[in-house]
């Protein structure tokens, strides 16, 4: 066997360079460097079947010259479109009114495959399946980029899933997905027309230790400051909102209507007043007319409220 291995030569009249160099090309994207000769040179014996040759000496040069590694370019803009284009699922509508005047009706897609948690929740509270609903609810935030919707505020903890620490399965859930949806995202992820709801308060600050009485005795606890949201509020963005990111997972999109959303963020507003040295040194000292006052910035004047809602068919 040894002997007639060694009778075998490579064929007199070499392969021609393109040949050479495309059998290479396309043999190389999954290898590495050091991989190259062997995988080219295998190559050639599998296309001459029973013509056994010895393995072709590929150029180190030639080598040197290719990658180590191909990436492919589709996966950024498969990420981008994860949030900003999905596949919508369920319609749900809005017809809201202003001090009493109907304005008109909001068409919203949901994106029930990538945000299950999310638009099952806003779906529910659309439709009054949740026992409640958001009808006669009004919009508590006009900012320059979006409109914010006050939620429920009776809807906060669920008696079948509460914990102790008064935070729910089902904001849990919403914040899993959300952060999935962070990872998932390039990019600005609250575009123009996209609907979120509000899962966590990036601005929250950490719990204050106190002394507390129990039976008798003081122990130390944890004081909540502030309240968690409920998973109830939700945005439109009127443009990119990347502020809303930390906060808001995606939900959906506005599909008709956007007329109507514009003409909600040109209601007046109380004007935000943080750069008066009186709010800065209230808001330092910790006085609660300042945190009073800075919850009614960029509130509207008008009653700007969902008159009725439902899923469209």
């Amino acid at each position: 066997m040894q002997s007639s291995a060694q009778s075998l030569q490579p064929p007199a009249t070499p392969l021609p360079p393109k040949q050479i160099q495309g059998t290479t090309t396309s043999k190389c994207i999954k290898f590495s460097r050091r991989e190259l000769a062997v995988s080219t040179s295998s190559s050639l014996l599998l296309l001459l079947g029973s013509q056994a040759i010895e393995p072709l000496n590929v150029s180190r040069a030639r080598a040197d010259e290719l990658p180590d590694k191909i990436e492919p370019d589709e996966e950024p803009s498969r990420k981008i479109e994860y949030c900003s284009d999905q596949n919508v699922t369920k319609r749900a509508f809005l017809e809201v009114s202003i001090d009493g005047e109907p304005l008109g009706r909001i068409v919203i897609g949901l994106y029930g495959d990538t945000a299950p948690f999310g638009s099952s929740r806003f779906s529910n509270l659309v439709s009054g399946a949740a026992g409640v609903s958001y009808r006669r609810k009004e919009f508590v935030r006009i900012m320059p980029n979006y409109v914010q919707h006050g939620g429920l505020r009776s809807y906060g903890v669920d008696a079948e899933l509460a914990k102790s620490s008064g935070r729910t399965m089902a904001i849990d859930n919403l914040v899993d997905e959300w952060e999935k949806q962070s990872e998932m995202c390039q990019g600005t992820k609250n575009v123009a027309t996209s609907v979120s709801i509000i899962v966590r308060d990036p601005s929250k600050p950490p719990p204050k230790m106190k002394l507390v009485a129990r039976g008798g005795k003081l122990e130390i606890d944890q004081e909540e400051v502030g309240k968690d949201v409920n998973g109830t509020e939700f945005t439109i963005a009127l443009k990119d909102s990347p502020e809303l990111d930390a906060s808001a997972l995606v939900i959906g999109r506005v599909l008709e209507g956007m007329d109507v959303v514009d003409r909600i963020g040109q209601v007046k507003t109380v004007k935000e007043n943080t750069t008066s040295p009186y709010f800065r040194a209230a808001k330092l000292i910790g006085d609660k007319r300042a945190v009073v006052a800075e919850r009614g910035f960029n509130r509207p004047y008008s009653k700007v409220k969902i008159t009725n809602c439902g899923l469209l068919e």
